[in-house]
């Protein structure tokens, strides 16, 4: 009896000591559930707009800056002097080959014109006199009835008298051609600029009188790079027609077409560009010489290609260096370094730096950081994607209002869940 009630003596201290470790874990173990419910939860990223990198099959074209000029300009001058009579034109009409536009006095020219004519009327007479004293002395030297040096005379005067006459025949063409030149001619047809010397100004060949310059058809003259210059060079050098469009300051797109007509032959070392020049028809005329055009090239070899398109929003600068934020699984962005190509219908060709399938961020740049994540809403690549962002940061205003408001509860609960504890 005596060990039985010593036995009961020590399990009731430590069933007692067993409670209160059972009560102080669970009071540990409520601590720690406490602390973990007021631990925030992380904080989404930035919203922003993304769209997924696309791959198409193009024909790639390059855009430069140009300028339009006229096939054909010429300055025109007189070619005689004199007075200028009329002005048979208006400022900036259009001329034909052939039309008179000034008139120089001809009175002068007229009456050098008939002098020379008279002199080879004179000049003939005296030949024809000559020739028919050539023939009685050639019947009085087979009668014996003249020396023969008598006759040789005769023949050496009629030569010498021939020639008089061509001489004075070439003096009446060269009077009747300084005449004819009183008339001031269109030597190509298009379009007149405003008479640089009126009536009654006297006039010699150093004098531009006004220009003219043909309108159709046109050329369109720009600089391309040496990337451009290989790229169509060769198709170009071997008969093959090369697109090319253009569109005026006042034009959306390129609604001209033309072809590539000229590549120079070699490339300026200093600027590294190489002078192309393309012809456009101007049946309309549309196209003035002197004019800025945007210059869309196509062409190259090898046609339409599988290539990777982004939009040009998606693009940062870094120093001299492009890249883009590629949003990897884990909805972190990631920096990518890339190169690009030319623009082709809105959208820009990628070389090297990302894959097709990949998303990148279009709108929102100044808000990612590297490796930082970030709330993605996808558009599409060539859509407007500013619309669609402003909305998305419309929509996240009242997620934000709920998160405030998810916060503040939590806040309550931690704050009771402290008290408890104390307690």
């Amino acid at each position: 009896m005596k060990s039985t009630n010593r036995l009961m003596t020590f399990a009731r201290p430590l069933a007692a000591a067993m409670a209160l470790a059972g009560l102080a874990a669970l009071s540990l173990a409520g601590c720690e559930e406490a602390n973990s419910k007021a631990q925030p939860a992380a904080p989404a990223g930035p919203p922003i707009t993304a769209a997924t990198v696309i791959e198409r099959s193009v024909n790639e074209t390059q855009e430069f800056s140009g300028r339009l000029e006229a096939v054909d300009r010429v300055d025109i001058r007189a070619r005689v002097n004199g007075f200028i009579t009329s002005v048979n034109f208006k400022p900036g009409s259009v001329v034909k080959k052939g039309d008179v536009l000034f008139v120089i006095d001809a009175r002068p020219y007229q009456a050098e014109a008939n002098r020379a004519e008279a002199a080879v009327s004179s000049a003939r007479a005296r030949a024809d006199l000559a020739k028919v004293e050539l023939a009685r002395a050639e019947r009085l030297l087979a009668d014996r009835a003249i020396a023969q040096r008598e006759f040789d005379e005769k023949a050496s005067g009629l030569k010498e008298l021939d020639a008089n006459v061509r001489a004075a025949q070439a003096s009446l063409e060269a009077a009747r051609l300084n005449l004819s030149y009183t008339n001031v001619h269109a030597p190509i047809g298009g379009r007149v600029s405003k008479a640089e010397v009126t009536t009654g100004n006297l006039v010699d060949g150093a004098v531009i009188l006004t220009s003219v310059v043909s309108s159709n058809p046109i050329y369109a003259t720009f600089d391309g790079d040496e990337d451009t210059y290989l790229r169509v060079g060769r198709v170009a050098q071997k008969g093959t027609t090369v697109p090319v469009k253009i569109g005026l300051a006042n034009e959306s797109g390129f609604p001209h077409e033309g072809k590539l007509e000229f590549i120079d032959n070699r490339l300026d070392t200093a600027t590294g560009s190489v002078r192309m020049r393309a012809m456009f028809d101007n049946t309309d005329n549309t196209l003035v010489p002197g004019l800025f055009a945007r210059v869309q090239l196509g062409g190259g070899e090898g046609g339409q290609a599988k290539t990777i398109l982004i939009n040009d929003r998606a693009v940062g600068t870094d120093q001299n260096r492009k890249f883009v934020y590629v949003i990897g699984a884990d909805s972190k962005a990631e920096y990518r370094a890339v190169v690009l190509g030319p623009s082709v219908n809105g959208l820009r060709v990628v070389r090297s730096g990302v894959k097709p399938g990949e998303k990148i961020v279009i709108n929102g740049l100044q808000r990612v950081q590297p490796g930082a994540p970030v709330t993605a809403q996808m558009v599409a690549m060539d859509q407007d994607s500013k619309a669609p962002q402003a909305k998305a940061d419309d929509a996240k205003a009242p997620d934000a209002k709920a998160a405030d408001v998810a916060d503040t509860k939590k806040e309550v609960k931690v704050a009771d869940a402290s008290a408890k504890t104390k307690e």
